[in-house]
């Protein structure tokens, strides 16, 4: 009786204690006593989480599996702090809660707070994207802690992987493992049955695609043409290029020293390219890249390339991976002579068997619960910025597009364009490809997971997500569940909804295991920190002040890690049409 009277006074007596008056740190995530040593990589070491009880926890374990590939944490790290009480939150600052490198520099200051009781442990993210392949600490001062503690760790190599990839279009030998003859690396515009798939401008009455749903007859959509003034020809036509996607539509990881992406095959991509009108350079017309967004095609380069072709400036454009509908996709040119269709080369599959292939399915591994679903678009858009690089490279072998045996397009410094999803994979693109010297990115941001959070039109697809993992993490609200995540600007989150922490877990994994094809991993290699031997690119990037499809925070993102001094803001709510949404307003000509 007395033993438990004593037990009681002690536990309101420590109810009764200040916050953080004595709390002390019991563990530090990151850390990297959860790594193990491993000579392959580039930093040495390799994750090594334990894995929960596989059994219940089912999407956790695999998430985690996927993690103990990779040779560091992430470089947004979710920093989780576990005290052995509540703290006073008021108390982080950048005196008392910071991250440094080991080899020295400014201290770096944490935002993003969430305070969550119930696990009395706090969460932050760092203020700025560290580097990767670099050793960090972690310093909690006594103001917070009780006692000055911390914990070091090293970042992932996220952009190796890609960089290896165009370093092997480069030697030639990711070409030879698909097994893509010299002689057929560049541009054709001759389909098999002979006809030559290019049209002089004036005389094309309409494009129309028929597009391979699935099951069922193809299904037509006209094409919308405002490239009509200074088009000179309209090219259709493909290109083989190398692939690295498995099955599930993934790149499998590997050893970051010593291993290097395998080669899985080839792909026949398609393209839609304009010629200007008017006399030809002596080096042939200057070409620019468009790279269409989400749910998009290469058809929109007749949306995107009539202030190029009124300047002599020649465009291409190809498919994302996965996008176009299925591979029995056909485009129908009608011109003053006849009709002319042929082979659309849709990149859509039906990934999960349903008998429907929509137009945007295959650039993302298989949904929830498959043991790879959280890679999601990351090694979809690593392919799509790699197909890109060989559509350049083919460029780059020379182009003869009316077939007189000239060379019609010039075959260096191509320059490159794009609206969102685009924006998206030509940032990755850009920072790992140094035969593009200029570029404009419009409407892009990361990560991923974060656009389709914040995105009206996207944040049903993380509902998804979230109710097919084993367990299932709904907890309610819009669209099903509630975060409790904190925007860069915004105050701690000291009271998160119920299961929301547990959501904030599964998102911080998911974009550490995606940061390698995320683009804001590879900004800083644009400008502020370009590869070796590189300069600085040209640049420009563009956001559209509310936009509803790519949230500005997610942008932001990106702005921070790079493009701050080459960014403009399209300010829509002050045009007639500022009741819409802005994302579209490069190529919708509704959006003025």
């Amino acid at each position: 009786m007395q033993r438990a009277l004593v037990t009681m006074i002690l536990a309101l007596l420590a109810l009764s204690l200040p916050a953080s008056a004595s709390a002390d740190v019991l563990r530090i995530f990151p850390n990297d006593k959860l790594t193990k040593k491993d000579t392959r990589q580039v930093t040495g070491r390799r994750v090594a989480l334990k894995l929960p009880d596989c059994r219940v926890r089912v999407s956790d374990c695999n998430d985690r599996r996927l993690l103990n590939q990779l040779d560091g944490f992430d470089v947004d790290p979710r920093i989780e702090i576990r005290f052995d009480r509540p703290i006073d939150v008021t108390r982080v600052t950048p005196a008392t809660l910071y991250l440094q490198k080991l080899s020295g520099g400014p201290r770096i200051a944490v935002n993003r707070l969430v305070w969550s009781p119930a696990r009395n442990a706090l969460y932050a993210q760092p203020v700025e994207l560290l580097e990767e392949s670099t050793r960090y600490r972690i310093v909690v001062t006594r103001a917070l802690g009780g006692r000055r503690v911390g914990a070091r760790f090293t970042t992932l190599t996220a952009t190796a992987a890609l960089r290896k990839m165009r370093t092997q279009l480069d030697d030639g030998s990711a070409y030879d493992r698909a097994g893509i003859a010299p002689d057929a690396r560049g541009l054709d515009f001759v389909r098999p049955d002979g006809t030559r798939t290019v049209f002089a401008a004036p005389s094309v009455l309409t494009i129309t695609r028929f597009n391979d749903v699935g099951v069922g007859p193809l299904m037509s959509e006209v094409v919308p043409n405002t490239a009509v003034l200074g088009a000179g020809q309209y090219a259709f036509g493909s290109f083989l290029s190398p692939s690295f996607l498995d099955g599930d539509r993934t790149i499998p990881n590997q050893p970051t020293r010593t291993g290097t992406p395998a080669v899985t095959g080839r792909e026949e991509v398609g393209f839609t390219l304009i010629v200007p009108a008017g006399p030809k350079p002596a080096d042939g017309f200057p070409v620019a890249v468009f790279g269409p967004g989400i749910t998009r095609s290469k058809y929109d380069l007749f949306l995107a390339a009539d202030e190029n072709a009124s300047r002599g400036i020649a465009t291409a454009a190809i498919d994302p991976v996965g996008h176009a509908f299925g591979p029995r996709s056909e485009v129908e040119v009608t011109t003053l002579a006849g009709v002319k269709r042929f082979s659309g080369f849709g990149r859509g599959r039906d990934l999960d068997s349903d008998g429907i292939v929509t137009n945007q399915e295959g650039v993302q591994a298989p949904a929830q619960p498959h043991p790879k679903a959280s890679v999601a678009l990351r090694d979809g858009l690593r392919q799509t910025a790699l197909d890109n690089m060989a559509l350049i490279r083919a460029i780059g072998r020379g182009v003869d597009v009316d077939g007189d045996g000239a060379t019609d397009l010039r075959r260096d410094r191509v320059g490159y364009y794009a609206q969102s999803l685009g924006g998206i994979y030509g940032t990755m693109l850009m920072a790992t490809d140094q035969t593009v010297p200029n570029g404009l990115l419009n409407v892009p941001g990361g990560p991923i997971l974060e656009i389709a959070r914040l995105s009206p039109g996207f944040r049903d697809q993380v509902t998804e997500q979230l109710r097919d993992r084993k367990p299932p993490q709904l907890n309610g609200g819009r669209e099903g569940f509630t975060e409790s995540t904190p925007l860069f600007v915004d105050p701690p989150v000291t009271a998160p909804a119920r299961g929301a922490v547990e959501i904030q877990d599964t998102g911080a994994m998911a974009n550490w295991i995606d940061r390698s094809g995320s683009p804001e991993t590879f900004a800083p290699l644009l400008r502020r920190r370009p590869a070796p031997g590189a300069g600085p690119k040209k640049i420009a990037y563009q956001v559209a002040f509310g936009d509803q499809t790519v949230a500005n925070p997610t942008s932001a993102t990106i702005v921070r890690n790079g493009l701050l001094d080459v960014t403009s803001l399209y300010r829509n709510d002050r045009t007639p049409t500022a009741s819409t949404n802005p994302h579209g307003f490069l190529l919708d000509p509704r959006v003025t």
